[in-house]
């Protein structure tokens, strides 16, 4: 409760304190609407079968406004979901017999913040989204329809040429389970999580690319062992970039390295380390990629038996390691991503475009104890139909190797199709 009213009367002072400007009061309306149509095939574990397919049809709903003046706004968005075809198991509605859809139906703020902005600084306070790099570590979990927030103070300096110091301390990450979190035994799935976290960012521009130095302190302080679990310390390095190699063919590239460790309430005594290395190459309307990524896995952690593994519980998890969503948490036996995957772009369809079609595939295997646990193809058309509306066709095919390896390890197919709308 000390921390809310912490951050609660800093909000209040910052408005307070505010000069008096010359310019003009901006209001800038937020709209947003999303329908969505998934179905889950998954065969296993009971009681799950693929003669009981989830289906899901769900409407998302953003609304709200920014006001602003001179380097001063306030923004105010709520968000709702609705469920208009509620055969499947959110997460938290009870229904343990379909598979998972995460979209469950909750009403809530979504954004309530307080930012100064000039050129050098932006000072943000209140529940806000918050995506550093390429999410892989904290994000706003875009893809659900209830995206996850942070209540929290985030100051971001760019004083200096060519560097930026982000930083960020929450207070607490809202949760994609809303207001039902933790109802119907789902106590692993609250509404909120609150910890002392700290998120640090720095990064330099070079001619070849961007050098980002990193150090995430998560704290998920609940009573739940399998939260606390969660709490680690990482600390890293990530270089990406892109060079052109002719006026029609461009190469770009990424690596990173990671070490976490155990922190704060964790009862697992654990270090793992996270690599990833990615090329891609456009060639006109095409693009060509290929990867690896790592989420080690230490043999010798203690507090918890089959060993323990690198984990991003604040990470968009969906954008990784296959869209079936097979690995959101690690397996304590590691996993190790090899990745391809090929995109072609339309540029105009009629009066719509682009048009993104894309295939990847990924081969799953541990880092200990050379388990192969299956095979994934993803595939995705894009489509802009004007300045509002956008929409998508996606699917994911997850292919189990030999018996299961870990919790929800079991084929798993998965369609969607929806219409986006932005004011």
């Amino acid at each position: 409760m000390g921390k809310v009213s912490f951050l609660l009367s800093a909000s209040v002072l910052t408005a307070i304190a505010a000069p008096a400007l010359a310019q003009d009061i901006v209001f800038k309306p937020i709209v947003e609407a999303r329908l969505r149509y998934e179905t889950v095939d998954q065969a296993g574990p009971a009681p799950l079968s693929s003669s009981r397919d989830a289906q899901s049809v769900t409407m998302r709903l953003r609304a709200g406004g920014e006001i602003s003046k001179g380097p001063w706004a306030f923004l105010a968005e709520a968000e709702g979901t609705l469920a208009i075809d509620e055969d499947y198991n959110s997460g938290v509605n009870g229904k343990t017999l379909y598979p998972i859809v995460a979209d469950p139906e909750t009403v809530e703020a979504n954004r309530v913040q307080i930012q100064y902005r000039t050129k050098p600084l932006v000072v943000t306070v209140g529940r806000q989204r918050i995506n550093l790099d390429d999410q892989r570590f904290v994000g706003s979990v875009a893809w659900r329809q209830n995206e996850q927030t942070f209540d929290a103070v985030r100051v971001e300096y760019m004083g200096v040429k060519n560097l930026k110091v982000d930083l960020t301390y929450a207070i607490s990450a809202r949760t994609i389970w809303g207001v039902d979190g933790g109802k119907f035994g789902s106590t692993n799935r609250p509404t909120q999580i609150d910890g002392d976290n700290i998120f640090a960012n720095i990064s330099y521009k070079t001619k070849l690319g961007t050098l980002t130095g990193f150090a995430y302190l998560v704290d998920e302080d609940e009573a739940v062992a399998a939260l606390r679990r969660n709490s680690s310390q990482t600390y890293g390095l990530r270089f990406m970039g892109s060079r052109p190699l002719t006026k029609k063919v461009k190469l770009s590239y990424l690596a990173s390295y990671a070490r976490q460790s155990d922190y704060a309430t964790n009862p697992v005594d654990y270090s793992a380390d996270f690599v990833t290395a990615e090329l891609a190459l456009d060639v006109a309307a095409f693009k060509l990629t290929g990867g690896y990524e790592l989420l080690g896995s230490d043999a010798g952690a203690t507090g918890i038996a089959g060993g323990f593994a690198f984990q991003t519980p604040f990470a968009t998890l969906h954008k990784f390691n296959g869209w079936a969503d097979k690995f959101l948490t690690t397996p304590g036996t590691g996993i190790q991503d090899y990745y391809a995957g090929a995109a072609y772009t339309v540029p105009k369809v009629g009066k719509a475009g682009p048009l993104v079609a894309s295939f990847t595939f990924h081969r799953f295997s541990s880092d200990r104890l050379s388990i192969h646990y299956g095979d994934e193809y993803n595939a995705q058309v894009t489509l802009k139909l004007n300045k509002h509306l956008s929409a998508l066709v996606k699917y994911a095919d997850y292919q189990r190797k030999g018996i299961a390896s870990y919790t929800g390890d079991a084929d798993t197919k998965k369609f969607w199709a929806q219409i986006d709308y932005a004011f």
